[in-house]
């Protein structure tokens, strides 16, 4: 990619992460004061997440996967502390809290979707591992229409039926499709695509907007009687989330920069997948873990990214000479 244009890019991600909390709340107060208003625009949140999802493929290139066969210890670990952990603390949650099962599934579900889909500015915010996020945003999305069912059948059943097969065919058509459909169009017009690739964060910021007023509209009600609680428990997910991460990165004796990498990935969810799955297989309510999720989880991510910057990144080892042998690499992979 042009320097000129990855440092456009870089600049619209960094304005796009800090005024999405505020475009998403503005949404999220609309429908909440408005939700009669809201409501016969919000008919569309299937097309609107293959439309965020085709827009994240175009952001990718072939060499993005390089790490998976060249170095795929990192990319195995964080895609093992994706899937693990996040299902593990929504179901702990849903039992220290005794949430209502139409809560609860929508808890769970946000904790078994793949990572969220400004994970990779946070990491690039963080002082993280960008070419490491990237991989494992992609690679956890691309199987999702298969451990996310999965997962959700074996974690959720006890809430609620979930046919684990007709999720599976949704995401096919609302994550795969797109995102392969969007890296294909990348290969074939990649000159002309990275022209407006500054623009494509502000696609994601819209479409999740629209996705939260869709679900807040339909669950205003809701809002007012299990709000807090739903708030409580998307923090302690989200952070706990962070913090793991972190911690197994660290445990496998990562650097510094791919732990930070880990910390985010799997902290921060595609909460927007969450939402249209709890919404179409599920109450209305279900999805509003996942509307608070995105939220909250854009905020956290900020502020957590101003931490991380604020510590510095040297590390020592022979792990750390690896992993830094491995950005390397990969930053000499044009995107």
């Amino acid at each position: 990619m042009d320097k000129n244009a990855q440092t456009s890019e870089d600049r619209s991600s960094k304005l796009a992460v800090t005024v999405f909390p505020i475009i998403i709340i503005a949404g999220f107060l609309f429908a909440f004061l408005a939700p009669e208003a809201a409501m016969p625009w919000t008919g569309h949140t299937r097309i609107a997440l293959g439309i965020i999802m085709f827009g994240m493929g175009l952001t990718l290139t072939v060499p993005d996967f390089a790490m998976v066969f060249r170095h795929p210890l990192p990319v195995l670990l964080g895609l093992i502390a994706q899937y693990v952990i996040m299902p593990l603390i929504a179901v702990t949650l849903t039992w220290v809290f005794n949430l209502d099962p139409t809560i609860a599934v929508g808890v769970i579900l946000v904790g078994c979707a793949p990572g969220g889909t400004s994970s990779n500015v946070i990491t690039y915010l963080s002082k993280g591992d960008v070419a490491l996020s990237v991989t494992m945003t992609s690679i956890s999305t691309l199987l999702a229409p298969l451990i996310t069912p999965v997962l959700t059948l074996w974690l959720a059943d006890n809430y609620l039926p979930v046919s684990a097969s007709d999720m599976a065919m949704s995401i096919v058509k609302m994550v795969l499709v797109p995102v392969i459909g969007g890296l294909v169009v990348r290969w074939l017009a990649g000159r002309w695509i990275a022209k407006i690739l500054p623009i494509l964060p502000w696609v994601s910021v819209l479409g999740i907007t629209y996705v939260v007023i869709a679900v807040v509209s339909r669950s205003a009600d809701s809002i007012v009687e299990a709000g807090l609680l739903v708030l409580l428990v998307v923090v302690l997910h989200n952070g706990l989330g962070y913090l793991l991460g972190y911690g197994a990165g660290k445990l496998f004796k990562r650097s510094e920069r791919v732990s930070r990498t880990m910390s985010v990935e799997v902290g921060m969810q595609n909460s927007g997948l969450a939402a249209t799955l709890a919404g179409q297989y599920f109450d209305p309510v279900s999805a509003l873990p996942a509307a608070v999720f995105s939220v909250w989880h854009n905020i956290s991510g900020g502020l957590l990214s101003l931490f991380y910057r604020a510590r510095p990144t040297k590390d020592t080892g022979a792990t750390a000479s690896t992993d830094a042998a491995i950005t390397e690499a990969n930053s000499q992979v044009e995107r």
